[in-house]
């Protein structure tokens, strides 16, 4: 965790400095700011990831759901970006999690990606009548066979996450959950840290809340930045977490980016402790009980 102390002035780098960290996990390297695409279906899409990599960013985040594999997919190929240089996340949805079903999808993706490989392929959600062990052996053997580099996934509670890696054994590269200063998820980081697994933050703005919550606004003032730009560093500050914000305009885009540069120190963490713990905003029918207990 970076350090700080509460009677030293922020801490500040120009943007020429930033400089982007990453994560080591299960033999790839993970950009710890990504790019989110959720919301944004369609052709729509490819401008605005274009953008976004121009601007620097070099883990991309999709998802079959997401319907844009495809916009994701041409704006890489227009990028001219060296593919070694880029980390891209997909997913399979959780109706697509029999073994058989799973390789169609990662096929399905990577046609629409125009790739030989993700970087990372993720169970999207957990189906409630899924055959855990043959879904996630299907997983690995998707990895065994190159189609990805790296297997994880989201939206597994700790329970799930407890039988994926001690019980079935399977080497996963991240868990990808709703993570932002309105919702704890300190449980899963105290296990996921020790066994060296990151936890990869969705929602980290709780889905625009962020922007106007009073305490981050306050805290933005003392560094001169904004309420969303504290969210983003606050988790950047925690180890073993990796953020992807999403962003459509450019300026926020850039926004995000420059949130690398800033230096939380212990008033702002405490400040931050301190704010309600207990929203979660993503409640599909289909979640897991978020309240089982390891």
């Amino acid at each position: 965790m970076l350090s700080g102390t509460g009677g030293t002035p922020p801490a500040r780098h120009s943007r020429k400095d930033i400089i982007m960290d990453s994560i080591i996990t299960q033999g790839v390297t993970i950009p710890r700011l990504g790019f989110g695409t959720f919301r944004m279906p369609g052709a729509d899409a490819q401008p605005v990831v274009e953008s976004a990599m121009a601007l620097g960013y070099r883990h991309i985040d999709t998802a079959a759901m997401y319907e844009n594999e495809a916009a994701v997919g041409a704006a890489v190929a227009a990028s001219g970006v060296d593919r070694n240089k880029l980390f891209i996340t997909t997913k399979a949805w959780h109706d697509q999690l029999g073994p058989d079903a799973l390789y169609r999808a990662l096929d399905t993706s990577l046609r629409k990606l125009r790739l030989d490989h993700v970087d990372l392929y993720m169970i999207h959600w957990p189906s409630r009548d899924m055959d855990m062990a043959a879904t996630l052996e299907a997983l690995v053997a998707l990895k065994e066979r190159g189609l990805t580099r790296a297997i994880g996934v989201c939206n597994f509670n700790l329970p799930m996450i407890r039988r994926a890696v001690e019980d079935i054994g399977v080497p996963i590269a991240s868990v990808q959950l709703e993570y932002h200063p309105f919702l704890s998820q300190a449980p899963m980081l105290a296990y996921l840290r020790g066994r060296g697994i990151p936890l990869t933050a969705y929602a980290p703005l709780a889905q625009g809340r962020a922007a106007n919550e009073p305490v981050l606004a306050g805290l933005g003032r003392k560094h001169g930045t904004s309420a969303a730009q504290m969210a983003i560093a606050w988790l950047l500050d925690q180890e073993g977490v990796i953020v992807i914000p999403k962003a459509a305009r450019r300026e926020s885009q850039k926004a995000n980016l420059d949130a690398l540069t800033i230096r939380l120190d212990d008033d702002d963490r405490a400040a931050i402790a301190a704010l309600p713990k207990d929203q979660r905003y993503v409640r599909p029918p289909f979640a897991p009980d978020w309240d089982a207990s390891a």
